[in-house]
């Protein structure tokens, strides 16, 4: 299963160019890696990356991905959370998320 994390320009640089990372600032608050799925990844950008330019879409494949915890979150969906760093032998793709008319323009997840 693929799973996703939206970045900022200097979160992926960083990813890009030390081979690993403990994420975005509430990442690194929060003591893991957030990610969402394809069903809550436009909510995820809506809610907390509105108006934001500049953002890349990452995908992560679950098999493997140890420690990954499902753990409740917005209106106690299930949201993957990594329990160490995100490194770039972890990323499968990224895409950049142009924001087109306030709204971030998703690729095809399915």
């Amino acid at each position: 299963m693929l799973i996703y994390k939206i970045f900022r320009a200097d979160e992926w640089a960083i990813l890009q160019s030390d081979g690993e990372t403990v994420g975005a600032p509430i990442d690194v608050a929060d003591g893991y890696i957030h990610f969402s799925t394809a069903q809550t990844v436009a909510a995820t950008a809506a809610k907390y990356f509105a108006g934001v330019e500049g953002l890349v879409l990452l995908a992560v494949e679950t098999d493997g991905l140890d420690p990954l915890k499902w753990e409740p979150a917005r209106e106690d969906v299930l949201f993957p959370h990594l329990y160490r760093k995100l490194t770039m032998q972890d990323v499968l793709w990224s895409k950049p998320l142009p924001l087109v008319e306030g709204a971030h323009q998703f690729p095809d997840l399915a």
